[in-house]
């Protein structure tokens, strides 16, 4: 059974869209190549999703501790990158005249799976099948071009 495990990272004070753009450039991607992306990031979000993912790492190596089998951090890849969105903070600016505009800072809740990939087996060559030769098809009698 292949090892898995995830890390979630709840109400980052990053808005989705922004997390999104960083977490769309590492799903499906080893660890190793994510975490090397992550580390020459310049986005924000790159450092909250940095540390979600050495959390699940963690979380990986964790488990194969308890469950007593082997663990080879270089074969995992990130099975699963979400960014859903978080709780707002809702709060009020001074606008002209007086009056108040409502400013929305968005959150974001960061969750990252992260499986082992199994390597296949390859099977012995067979000897090549021998396939068989059709005999052309003749020109019709009596007919010429």
């Amino acid at each position: 059974m292949p090892a898995e495990a995830h890390a979630i990272q709840r109400s980052t004070r990053q808005s989705p869209y922004k997390m999104r753009l960083v977490i769309d450039e590492i799903r499906g991607k080893t660890v190793n190549d994510a975490l090397a992306y992550l580390a020459f990031s310049k986005k924000h979000a790159a450092k909250q999703i940095e540390k979600t993912l050495r959390s699940a790492v963690a979380n990986a190596e964790h488990a194969s501790r308890e469950n007593n089998t082997s663990l080879d951090v270089d074969a995992l890849y990130i099975s699963r990158a979400v960014v859903n969105e978080g709780p707002k903070l809702k709060r009020f600016m001074p606008a002209a005249m007086g009056r108040a505009t409502p400013i929305q800072k968005r959150t974001s809740h960061v969750e990252i799976s992260i499986a082992e990939k199994v390597a296949k087996v390859k099977k012995a060559p067979q000897a090549p099948k021998v396939a068989k030769v059709e005999k052309a098809a003749k020109p019709a009698a009596g007919r010429k071009r």
